[in-house]
């Protein structure tokens, strides 16, 4: 005994109108005459829209089923369509190749938006207004520098590499001090080394309420 599975059977072109839609379409295709085949067209065509009825929120919507009706044939159905038939190509196209980055990025771990910060701020005239920019700029970049690698970094360094990412434009005094970043600190709830809080199921914070007992 032959058993039918939806495995054996050909792919449905579109799976939403379902098989029965499919192998009615096949068999229109198949009619030896147009005023056959533009009856049972018109027929499939609102069963389409019947079994679909969200499509008549889209624009055009008569269009839409008459496209569909063209694909699910695979173009092979030959009706007096009451609008264009619509191109294979334009049912798949291919997508545009994407223009990627081709600068090089000196320091990764700061990014390419570092760089075009410290060109922007090389440009201001103001020199306190440069001062607080170059000054946010280095905060930004200790913050990217930590968040990358996990460590903590030395104001010296950031400076460092502030200076020579800029040609040494942007300058700062050995007494400004950067934003304190401190990720050491456990975030509310989480248990602590010593085990002194511990996170319940809730989400709320229980303190350790346990004593040795006495013996």
């Amino acid at each position: 005994m032959d058993f039918d599975y939806n495995s054996t059977r050909p792919k449905l072109i579109l799976a939403e109108y379902g098989r029965n839609v499919q192998n009615m379409v096949d068999y229109i295709t198949t009619l030896p005459t147009k005023e056959e085949r533009n009856n049972h067209a018109q027929v499939v065509i609102d069963m389409m829209g019947f079994l679909n009825p969200h499509l008549r929120d889209v624009a055009d919507f008569k269009h839409k089923l008459w496209d569909h009706l063209h694909i699910i044939s695979d173009f092979k159905i030959d009706v007096d369509s009451p609008y264009p038939i619509p191109e294979r190509d334009a049912i798949h196209p291919k997508p545009e190749l994407l223009d990627y980055p081709q600068h090089r990025i000196r320091y990764k771990h700061y990014g390419y938006t570092i760089e075009r910060m410290i060109e922007r701020a090389k440009k201001i005239a103001d020199p306190e207004k440069k001062k607080s920019m170059t000054q946010s700029i280095a905060n930004f970049m200790k913050m990217a520098y930590v968040t990358w690698n996990k460590d903590s970094v030395e104001d010296e360094t950031i400076i460092a590499d502030l200076r020579e990412l800029s040609g040494g434009e942007l300058q700062l005094g050995p007494d400004v001090s950067l934003t304190k970043l401190d990720f050491k600190t456990p975030p509310p709830g989480v248990r602590t080394k010593g085990g002194t809080t511990q996170q319940n199921g809730n989400g709320k914070n229980n303190k350790k309420l346990k004593k040795k007992k006495k013996h």
